[in-house]
């Protein structure tokens, strides 16, 4: 089933069933309160098994290799959720609101994969890139998480110290995580990016734009809690 293609039935209803669950958490986040703990392991699981189960899978069909090491930014992700599912940290937080909200998103409306549905490996893809962006919702929405304006910048700084031992990396294993290195095998939105030092320029760029539109939210929201203080 090595047939994936964009926009095809299957994967715009995977993309519906996304974006209403989403809107389905925000709409209802006050009904939804009394399952917090139900929401709260769930998506933990769905993360854990999602990560576990891949390697696996690879290993079993013999055909993991260094690259399916879990360090691109999706995977990175999902580690810093989990963790914070069992022990709060609000910087931490920070660093997951920038790279675990639009990335995998914006993953799933450009997918780096060949699978089409219903081949595991499609549904474990998209189960875990709707996952991430969920747990974070549910950070801000039940437990209370806020990022300040300030983390734009020291995430986007954070992010490229992370980025500097994944580049020695990849040069060392031949590997291509966090897409340094080039574009994806597959057709993304990275294949626009160019090519050599207009590629990792692109990167750069394209990096800092995401993490201030990922903000616009957050600051909207919070400006809102804060004229509801003001106004009391």
């Amino acid at each position: 089933m090595r047939d994936f293609t964009l926009f095809s039935f299957s994967h715009i209803v995977t993309l519906l069933i996304f974006f209403t669950t989403f809107s389905l958490f925000i709409n209802y986040r006050q009904k939804l309160k009394e399952y917090q703990a139900i929401l709260k392991w769930s998506l933990f699981t769905i993360l854990l098994v999602c990560e576990s189960t891949l390697q696996l899978y690879l290993i079993v069909i013999k055909e993991w290799t260094v690259s399916d090491l879990p360090l691109q930014v999706c995977s990175i992700s999902a580690f810093l959720a989990l963790f914070l599912f069992l022990k709060k940290n609000p910087k931490m937080f920070h660093l997951l609101f920038f790279i675990g909200t639009l990335p995998p998103i914006l993953s799933m409306i450009s997918p780096d994969i060949v699978h089409q549905f219903p081949h595991f490996r499609f549904i474990r893809y998209f189960l875990k890139h709707s996952a991430i962006p969920l747990a974070v919702l549910y950070f801000i929405l039940f437990e209370g998480y806020r990022v300040p304006r300030k983390a734009i910048l020291s995430s986007f700084f954070i992010i490229n110290l992370i980025a500097l031992p994944i580049f020695y990396l990849n040069r060392r294993l031949g590997t291509n995580f966090f897409f340094l290195a080039a574009p994806s095998e597959t057709k993304t939105l990275l294949t626009f990016f160019g090519s050599g030092i207009m590629y990792n320029i692109s990167l750069e760029i394209v990096a800092l734009i995401v993490c201030i539109i990922t903000y616009i939210p957050m600051g909207i929201l919070q400006k809102k809690e804060n004229m509801k203080i003001g106004g009391h």
